[in-house]
């Protein structure tokens, strides 16, 4: 089948398998011309926990071609049919299996509900069989909804503001307007919800049941990422809801610390970027334009693989030592908040309307790389071309 892009809202309802395949021949190629990240504390057996895009397909690429890892990744996404295109992520995974066997590296992957205890087991069993022990936990997983595995209660997680209504700029990125946004506060179920789903508890459940286990090495290191961004987007993020569930992980972290030895466990805090979730959070799709405006004239613009190759290179792994922030986070947002990046990016933001949205903003690189998340408007992919949405996992 011919297949195009087919925008919805924040979310693109089809996506390209060769596109997506060409997207992961790039972020292998710029990991491949990086120093390489070796030695004997280098990961050999990485576990990550939403795999599939964004920062945790990332957290995939980088210790596979960067350190020769072995790689185990768990996600939720839907395989194309005959007539119907698969989601990004499948295809993403796809192309990364196909990439790695290429390379003669361990790639598998389990998709289904990663909250479940019965996928915890399936993926404790692979392990087992296939690997021995981890020695690295990625924990990258966003979703809108959880089903509490002991109670079996579903929880739903939002974005909104936590005491009162917030009203700022947006950008409708399907009408290409600028225009006032009033969000309403949370309710308690609301907050509560978010902390279940996107909270540290999961994380640490997925720890506990691997140690139990038996499949956790000596000295093993987990991380989970996180975002606080600007204090214009505070009242939305990290003073919101979402904030909320952040400031869970950081506990989650802190008791993962205790549990395991100080040094095994780490946040990061990584860079806003225009991934499937940060393109639904009211606001944020404005101050991305603006930012890559401000970055990419400054040369300190990065993408998801690029600060992921710093965490590792930089923090966890290589010659470097992490270094933390006064609450003991590590820091990759480093470039986006430097004082002079912020002091443009909101100058900018004073001045842009509708009328001059191209003017001064990136709108044009933030549409470009929110397709690209899709697998459309790669270089060298002929989106004319009849092809097969069926791909398999090899």
């Amino acid at each position: 089948m011919i297949i195009q892009p087919k925008v919805r809202g924040f979310i693109c309802i089809t996506s390209h398998p060769e596109g997506c395949a060409a997207n992961i021949r790039e972020q292998i190629e710029y990991v491949k011309s990086q120093p390489k990240v070796e030695g004997d504390g280098a990961p050999k057996n990485v576990l990550v926990i939403g795999a599939s895009t964004g920062y945790g397909l990332s957290s995939r690429i980088v210790p596979a071609f960067a350190s020769g890892a072995a790689t185990l990744g768990v996600f939720f996404e839907k395989p194309g049919s005959e007539n119907k295109p698969g989601s990004a992520g499948w295809y993403n995974s796809a192309a990364f299996h196909e990439e790695a066997k290429k390379a003669g590296l361990y790639a598998k992957s389990v998709n289904g509900d990663a909250f479940s205890d019965e996928l915890k087991d399936q993926v404790i069993n692979i392990i087992k069989e296939d690997l021995g022990k981890i020695d690295l936990v990625v924990y990258s997983l966003a979703s809108p909804r959880r089903q509490d595995p002991k109670t079996g209660e579903v929880y739903k997680s939002c974005l909104k503001p936590i005491g009162e209504s917030y009203t700022s700029k947006n950008l409708n990125t399907d009408k290409k307007e600028v225009h006032p946004i009033t969000i309403e506060p949370a309710t308690e179920e609301d907050i509560v919800g978010t902390v279940k789903v996107m909270g540290g508890e999961d994380w640490e459940l997925w720890m506990d049941a691997l140690a139990e286990a038996g499949v956790l090495a000596d000295g093993v290191k987990t991380v989970a990422y996180s975002y606080i961004g600007p204090e214009l987007t505070w009242p939305i993020y990290k003073n919101g809801t979402i904030g909320r569930a952040k400031m869970h992980v950081e506990e989650s972290c802190a008791r993962l610390n205790e549990r395991f030895g100080t040094g095994s466990a780490f946040v990061s805090v990584n860079k806003a970027v225009v991934t499937q979730a940060s393109s639904a959070i009211p606001v944020v799709p404005l101050y991305i334009s603006l930012l890559f405006k401000i970055m990419k004239a400054m040369g300190t613009h990065e993408g998801c693989t690029e600060q992921i190759y710093r965490l590792f290179a930089d923090h966890l792994y290589g010659k470097g030592e992490p270094t933390f922030d006064e609450a003991g986070r590590i820091r990759i947002d480093d470039l986006e908040m430097k004082p002079d990046v912020q002091s443009e990016t909101f100058a900018l933001w004073d001045q842009v309307s509708t009328e001059n949205l191209d003017e001064i903003s990136d709108f044009a690189g933030y549409q470009s790389e929110f397709l690209r998340l899709f697998g459309f408007g790669i270089e060298g992919v002929d989106y004319e071309a009849d092809v097969n949405p069926e791909k398999d996992l090899v």
